[in-house]
């Protein structure tokens, strides 16, 4: 919808620069910096339209292709970063965590006295030989 909105504005805006240029038929002196020379004011108007339109159109497609190359930028990032997260998800080993493997340990519960102390290496013994 944006667009043709914006093609409609651009074809009333020709239309009032061609009514604009047909009105405008005399002659008038055009200073080129090194030549002075007359030109119906019609084809300076209609060139000086022309003009803007061709700088316009270009810094539009200067920008476009700066807009793409940046979304490219920005999809490559985003696939960089969801592979990272896919990486740190999946189940790692050991060598790659830089973790140790675990391993079953009892631990050994807190004792006050050396009575509690003695009966619970008897009772690991019992578990031992089991």
């Amino acid at each position: 919808m944006k667009s043709q909105w914006n093609l409609i504005m651009g074809l009333i805006f020709a239309l009032l620069v061609a009514l604009f240029a047909v009105v405008n038929v005399n002659s008038v002196a055009v200073n080129f910096l090194f030549a002075e020379k007359e030109i119906p004011l019609i084809l300076v108007i209609i060139g000086s339209a022309l003009l803007g339109g061709l700088m316009v159109g270009s810094f539009g497609i200067v920008r476009q292709y700066r807009l793409q190359w940046r979304i490219k930028k920005l999809e490559q990032e985003l696939a960089a970063i969801k592979q990272e997260t896919t990486d740190e998800t999946s189940p790692a080993s050991p060598e790659r965590t830089g973790a140790t493997p675990d391993v079953e340990q009892e631990a050994a519960p807190a004792s006050d006295t050396p009575e509690e102390k003695e009966d619970d290496a008897e009772e690991m013994d019992k578990k031992d030989r089991l």
